[in-house]
């Protein structure tokens, strides 16, 4: 039984590793056919299952000691002289990358740019990097130092986590996310240490001690939830707190409404959790 077992979690390995492993072709090649490195000069394109990365200078290496054909799973593959990376709808830029097949991760140093085009209704997702990893066992990618624009709506964040058929952006900070929402009348903004947005429906949770702010009126609670089509956002804290200094206003309990097209806030009167369950990671339990 162990037997078969290991044998089981052995084929999964090597299946895992089968995808991981980069096809680098076009322009000139030049190195130690057997033992490498390879340097493909000119208009050089990489592929990972649906990832496709384009370059004018490509390096692929293997651990001393091992052919290039032995070593595949292991081989580093670095793209230099300005980077173009494909997946889907998204495009991301940067000046160069490396990839890693025993990780499956090819990280695009910075600055990094990175643009998802639209389904119909939704608005374009932007971000701009430090730098960016992209998986490739998944449709994920995680931004450094990041800033991610999608219509109104702007974040800003130390990590931005992001599935691109999903459309989910995590934003996590060890001091503090801001999600600013551009309004004629002023900004809204959103603080906390945790932000996951559906960039498509353009709804959103933050946890972590949060703060709304909509022009004098600032709403502060333990977790919020946001709908950006109906501008209502409902609080909860022990207790949440409304108040707007400049007009004498102050308001408090368990969970709060606030609407941010009308900038009242009232307080909720029906039970209600954080929807989590739509706002969850591939993998997340």
């Amino acid at each position: 039984m162990r037997r078969l077992l290991w044998l089981s979690l052995l084929g999964v390995a090597l299946a895992a590793s089968g995808v991981r492993v980069i096809q680098v072709e076009g322009g000139r090649l030049s190195g130690d056919l057997r033992y490498g490195p390879w340097t493909f000069e000119g208009e050089v394109r990489g592929r990972v299952k649906d990832l496709e990365i384009r370059a004018p200078k490509a390096t692929l290496t293997a651990p001393k000691g091992k052919t290039m054909q032995e070593a595949e799973g292991e081989r580093e593959a670095r793209f230099e002289g300005g980077v173009v990376v494909r997946r889907g709808r998204v495009e991301a830029q940067g000046p160069s990358l490396v990839y890693r097949e025993r990780t499956g991760e090819g990280e695009l140093l910075g600055p990094a740019r990175m643009r998802q085009e639209p389904r119909p209704g939704e608005d374009p997702v932007e971000v701009e990097a430090a730098r960016m990893t992209f998986q490739v066992d998944t449709d994920t990618s995680t931004s450094e130092e990041a800033r991610l624009r999608s219509g109104q709506q702007e974040g800003r964040a130390g990590s931005v986590y992001y599935e691109e058929e999903k459309g989910l952006a995590v934003f996590s900070d060890p001091k503090e996310v801001v999600l600013t929402r551009k309004r004629r009348e002023g900004d809204l903004v959103i603080r906390a240490k945790e932000v996951r947005s559906l960039t498509g429906p353009k709804r959103l949770i933050a946890t972590g001690g949060v703060r709304l702010q909509d022009g004098d009126l600032v709403t502060t609670g333990e977790s919020l939830y946001y709908d950006d089509t109906t501008g209502e956002a409902i609080v909860l804290g022990r207790p949440a707190v409304s108040e707007n200094k400049k007009e004498g206003f102050r308001l408090s309990g368990s969970t709060l409404l606030h609407n941010v097209n009308r900038h009242q806030v009232r307080v909720y009167g029906r039970a209600f959790r954080l929807p989590v369950e739509e706002f969850k990671k591939l993998g997340e339990r």
